[in-house]
């Protein structure tokens, strides 16, 4: 794939040079399954997951998800609670993901578009490396140069320390990168990080703001649209 400089003199000379991609809801249509999941762990703590409770914690960190759910069940977050209640979790979703990850529409071939377009990639997610291993099964670990995990980092989404990892790793700057994403939570993430981010909403709405620029697929992913998503990021 050709460089893509953005045209705007300002910015001259900044270079798309890779892409960061998140994984719950963005490439696997996986949030159904964590969807599950969360209504089982409110069930096991004697509670009922709310819509609002559940739509609260798309997209958030494995710590932030259940600080949300024991405030919203009214329970006491000690350590060993919480620490109880992620085993059970991970545990669920290892085990519903044995079942299959369906993938989001497109976001196949937007992988093997992006790949052979040269561009470096990564995988950032909040999910924790035991079950991002799992989903990679899934994924293709040939689609990604590096993977991040939200237990690889001091802080998950929405703080911007998995993608300051990720382009890190990739050896390059955040202004660098495009993310891709689907939540408000990943967005302001990679946003704060200093990427530019794709967002195509998955579960919830995403709102609009600088640096982001929405579609409503990945389909037709490739150099194209790769070009007019950094020009019209950068706008």
């Amino acid at each position: 794939m050709p460089e893509v400089v953005l045209a705007d003199p300002s910015v001259a000379g900044v270079a798309l040079e890779g892409v960061l991609w998140d994984m719950d809801g963005t490439l696997l249509d996986s949030e159904k399954i964590w969807d599950v999941a969360m209504h089982g762990l409110a069930a096991e703590l004697g509670g009922v997951m709310t819509p609002q409770t559940r739509q609260s914690i798309i997209g958030a960190s494995g710590p932030d998800a259940l600080a949300t759910v024991f405030a919203a069940l009214a329970l006491d977050p000690t350590p060993a609670a919480l620490a109880e209640a992620d085993a059970w979790m991970n545990a669920r979703v290892a085990e519903l993901f044995t079942r299959g990850i369906p993938w989001r529409p497109g976001a196949l071939d937007a992988l093997r578009a992006v790949r052979a377009s040269g561009l470096r990639t990564a995988l950032v997610t909040n999910t924790d490396r035991e079950l991002a291993e799992q989903a990679l099964d899934t994924l293709g670990r040939e689609h990604f140069d590096v993977t991040v995990c939200g237990d690889e980092v001091p802080h998950g989404k929405p703080q911007p320390d998995p993608y300051l990892r990720a382009a890190a790793l990739l050896g390059l700057d955040p202004a660098q990168c495009l993310a891709v994403e689907d939540s408000p939570t990943g967005a302001a993430a990679a946003v704060a990080a200093g990427c530019a981010v794709l967002v195509v909403p998955c579960e919830v709405a995403v709102p609009t703001g600088p640096r982001r620029v929405h579609r409503t697929t990945l389909e037709g992913m490739g150099e194209s649209m790769l070009a007019s998503v950094w020009r019209d990021a950068h706008a």
